[in-house]
């Protein structure tokens, strides 16, 4: 089966071993098209080469690049033509221009489609978007969806076809792994992500003062709050104990996963967001990480028993967990064992890509019983 996927997610390196996974499957063929680079409030996310064996990847201009909901393909209809596709996988929200063109002109040429979707809250969108949502709902012949808060959403906003509840990248174990030695020395704690109001960072800075022990603070990440949160840390005593650094390359973060013990993910809900996964999360469990995050959206569901959750916003809670964690060795050993168990058992790249693939020969099982 001859699959073409369109995603601008999967620039990123690390993402790149679910399509390495999904071309080692039996009969398929895939090639996946990127854009040359995402601007969004981080920066510039240029293409990452990093693991490209077993499929073609086509890079793809972009229009409006960095627009979130309106950006599109002016030679996504030539780049069809080409490969002739059984089956177009759009890694897109359903209410996206991108997804409607790629969607239209797939249908057009009689190809079967899929959308993919995080959203995990019911928002009704204004036009044009709810246009294209509502022809995508219609006009397709799976869906996948990254968490069954996502399927309840869109089950409610009419959509009756087929769909599977599959994350849309999970990791590679190997390159993912604990040290094999930890290093001594204060606790390493950190944040990885947007610097941005609802992921609750100034909540992580306000929870420190009062934790007592040794440790060690990195804010790796970068956006528009960076100024406002480096003016909390400059007037605190300990304000010699954070760094903050910028987004490093994807191939790079396992390295700096390694030589961390705490992760953080503080996010705080907004009437027009909710965690929608928390992939940093799975990415520190499977390199022995500690995970603590707030109860927002999918997070206490991706943690399960492998870490430390807290109610959004309290700021009391989360420094009680962390305090928990930076004094009791012990605690941290046992969670960092349930960690790496639970990454193996639901999240590799291997899983993803195997439960995709199977989502691929359904929809054509059903072109030839049909």
């Amino acid at each position: 089966m001859r699959v073409l996927m369109l995603s601008k997610a999967c620039l990123v390196g690390v993402y790149q071993r679910k399509l390495e996974e999904l071309a080692a499957e039996p009969e398929l063929e895939l090639v996946v098209a990127v854009p040359p680079f995402w601007r969004d409030e981080r920066g510039v996310t240029p293409l990452e080469r990093a693991h490209t064996c077993g499929y073609r990847l086509e890079v793809l201009p972009m229009a409006l690049n960095g627009q979130f909901h309106l950006h599109f393909y002016p030679r996504w209809g030539q780049l069809l033509r080409e490969v002739q596709p059984e089956i177009v996988h759009i890694d897109e929200e359903p209410y996206n221009l991108a997804t409607w063109q790629a969607n239209w002109l797939a249908r057009r040429r009689g190809i079967k489609t899929l959308w993919f979707s995080w959203q995990n809250l019911n928002r009704a969108y204004p036009w044009p978007f709810s246009w294209w949502e509502r022809y995508n709902l219609r006009h397709c012949d799976y869906a996948i969806v990254g968490s069954q808060t996502a399927a309840q959403v869109w089950r409610a906003k009419g959509y009756a076809g087929p769909l599977a509840v599959i994350p849309q990248f999970g990791v590679d174990p190997v390159l993912f792994a604990p040290p094999q030695v930890r290093a001594g020395g204060p606790l390493q704690i950190a944040y990885v992500g947007r610097l941005v109001p609802e992921k609750g960072v100034d909540l992580l800075l306000q929870a420190l003062q009062g934790v007592l022990g040794e440790w060690r603070l990195t804010v790796l990440g970068q956006g528009p709050e960076e100024q406002r949160l480096r003016a909390l840390v400059a007037a605190q005593p300990w304000r010699e104990r954070v760094q903050f650094r910028a987004l490093i390359p994807s191939v790079e973060m396992p390295a700096f996963y390694r030589e961390i013990d705490i992760l953080v993910l503080p996010s705080r809900t907004r009437s027009n967001w909710m965690e929608q996964f928390g992939r940093v999360l799975i990415e520190a469990l499977a390199c022995g990480a500690v995970p603590v995050g707030s109860e927002s959206g999918e997070i206490p569901h991706v943690i399960g028993a492998a870490g430390l959750t807290f109610p959004e916003g309290d700021v009391v809670a989360l420094r009680t967990a962390l305090t928990r964690l930076v004094q009791d060795g012990a605690l941290r050993q046992e969670l960092r064992a349930r960690g790496r168990a639970r990454v193996l058992a639901h999240f590799t790249q291997r899983q993803v890509a195997q439960e995709t693939a199977a989502v691929y020969r359904e929809m054509l099982a059903s072109v030839e019983s049909g």
